[in-house]
């Protein structure tokens, strides 16, 4: 009976240690290829690769962000954060640094989408998202951008919002009229179907000026001259990217100057007849 007592006693210290080895194993295997990983923050891309290559994780540059504070060429962050513990070969997503904004977004409203590319890519800038939405008029036209012309922007993207006359039905997305002049935002209001309403300083029609009176002649009253508005949009109503329809009423904010007309004859005049 004590020898099969102790064979049992035995076989269990055999399955204890048998237990134990294959825990601490299997740590091994799952710990012992362990990094740290170190800070990239303000490294330049080549240190960064060479201290991720020495550390045995894989370095990828995911973004490219503009930066007031770390110069244009070093790393702005990083995911996992340095100091995280991850397996030998984990990839490491870095963002690196443009430095300071000093580029221009230019206004592409109104262009089409290869005319805009064009004039996008020369500001050194990227081509980000192109959406499409039902529109009167061309296809491939370029209704609305973001971010928008001379804007502060966090990343090289400009993305459009362009037109598509297949299915094209009466509502449609309202593009951005403001920056543009009251001439082309007219033009390109009128061809979305909108009607215009100008509102902000407008001058009023100048009161009629009577000639000085001669004896013997009627006075004619000088004409009015025309006011015609003028200058560049500053507010628009409805905003860009609120759904319009055909016959809807767009409202410009605008300054407006008075025109004298073509042709501003004085008051009639002449001696008294005999």
């Amino acid at each position: 009976m004590k020898r099969y007592f102790r064979i049992a006693l035995t076989a269990l210290a055999m399955l204890a240690v048998m237990l134990v080895s294959a825990a601490i194993t299997l740590r091994i295997a799952l710990h012992g290829h362990e990094v740290t990983i170190p800070d990239f923050a303000g490294m330049t891309v080549a240190e960064a690769s060479a201290a991720a290559l020495k550390t045995g994780v894989d370095l990828n540059i995911e973004n490219k962000f503009y930066s007031t504070t770390v110069p244009a060429g070093r790393i702005l962050s990083q995911a996992p954060a340095a100091g995280s513990s991850v397996r030998h070969g984990w990839q490491v997503r870095v963002t690196e640094s443009l430095g300071p904004q000093q580029v221009t977004i230019p206004d592409v409203v109104g262009e089409p989408v290869q005319e805009a590319s064009m004039n996008i890519r020369k500001m050194q800038l990227d081509l980000g998202t192109l959406a499409h939405i039902e529109a009167p008029g061309d296809p491939d036209m370029t209704l609305a951008q973001t971010p928008p012309p001379n804007a502060g922007v966090d990343q090289p993207r400009v993305n459009l919002l362009l037109s598509s006359s297949v299915n094209a039905s009466t509502a449609f997305v309202l593009p951005s009229f403001v920056g543009m002049s009251f001439g082309g935002a007219n033009h390109w209001a009128i061809a979305l179907g909108l009607r215009v309403a100008v509102m902000g300083d407008v001058p009023p029609p100048a009161p009629p000026v009577p000639a000085a009176p001669v004896t013997g002649v009627q006075a004619v009253a000088a004409p009015v001259a025309p006011v015609v508005p003028s200058g560049v949009v500053t507010e628009q109503l409805p905003e860009a990217g609120f759904r319009a329809s055909k016959g809807d009423v767009l409202r410009l904010t605008l300054h407006a100057v008075a025109l004298p007309s073509a042709a501003s004859p004085a008051a009639a005049g002449g001696s008294a007849p005999h």
